[in-house]
């Protein structure tokens, strides 16, 4: 997993335009990555709901949430416009995001594999991650934590 303090890894997804979603696009603002399994799915739509919910919160704090899952961009559209998502979600189909941000489940749930754990990253204004964590995949992020660390940076 990259380490606290260092430069977080760059990353490119497709957004549910079909434009690019690029960690460059956020220079100079705070990004919290949000790394879910598979659209909708119980636990990921409560996380994205959250997300969602709390949208001001972090606006308040200068960031941009981003949502990342390998599901494809046309899924994630219909899942985003379904659930009014007010953030942008990135497909990363080709699993490079999470394999750099080492976050790729390469083990056997219910026949899948090689989708992304469930996972929160928080990078600052200058590229440097500040925060990484890696559920259970049952577990929420501990988004108290992100808040917390974002009014910190």
């Amino acid at each position: 997993m990259p380490s606290v303090g260092q430069k977080a890894p760059d990353f490119s997804l497709v957004g549910t335009d079909l434009k690019p979603i690029q960690l460059a696009d956020y220079k100079g603002k705070n990004v919290v990555l949000l790394f879910f399994p598979l659209a909708y799915t119980s636990v990921c739509t409560t996380e994205m709901c959250m997300a969602r919910d709390n949208q001001s919160q972090y606006a308040e704090l200068n960031a941009e949430v981003i949502g990342v899952s390998v599901d494809s961009p046309f899924v994630l559209k219909k899942f985003a416009e379904e659930n009014e998502l007010n953030f942008p979600l990135g497909s990363d189909f080709n699993k490079n995001v999470a394999e750099a941000y080492d976050t790729l489940f390469e083990g056997d749930f219910l026949g899948m594999s090689r989708f992304a754990k469930r996972s929160a990253f928080v990078i600052d204004r200058e590229g440097i991650l500040q925060y990484a964590e890696i559920t259970d995949g049952k577990s929420l992020p501990d988004f108290e934590k992100i808040r917390t660390v974002l009014s910190t940076i």
